[in-house]
């Protein structure tokens, strides 16, 4: 862990949270990130585009005090930008 992640309490929780999943040729990993009680919504998107692996880091304000409920929540969102922006998230 960094020393600005020891700082400012930022621990990602995706020890605890399940592996990625494929989803319209992407693969999503829910990424929750741990915030002293409660965990912040977060997922990584990748896919590879022309040869080349390309990822996207998502972090939103919404909060969950339950781990399930912030991976839940956190697929739900990265599933909703895959179909609203597609490719278009890496450029």
């Amino acid at each position: 862990m960094s020393i600005l992640s020891k700082l400012f309490g930022r621990k990602s929780a995706d020890a605890d949270a399940p592996n990625g999943e494929g989803y319209e040729g992407f693969m999503i990993f829910a990424e929750p990130i741990k915030e002293g009680s409660t965990y912040r919504l977060a997922a990584r998107i990748e896919k590879s585009v022309d040869g080349e692996d390309k990822s996207h880091q998502l972090i939103r304000a919404d909060t969950f005090t339950s781990l399930d409920e912030a991976v839940k929540a956190s697929r739900a969102k990265a599933i909703q930008m895959v179909d609203e922006q597609g490719a278009r998230l890496f450029g």
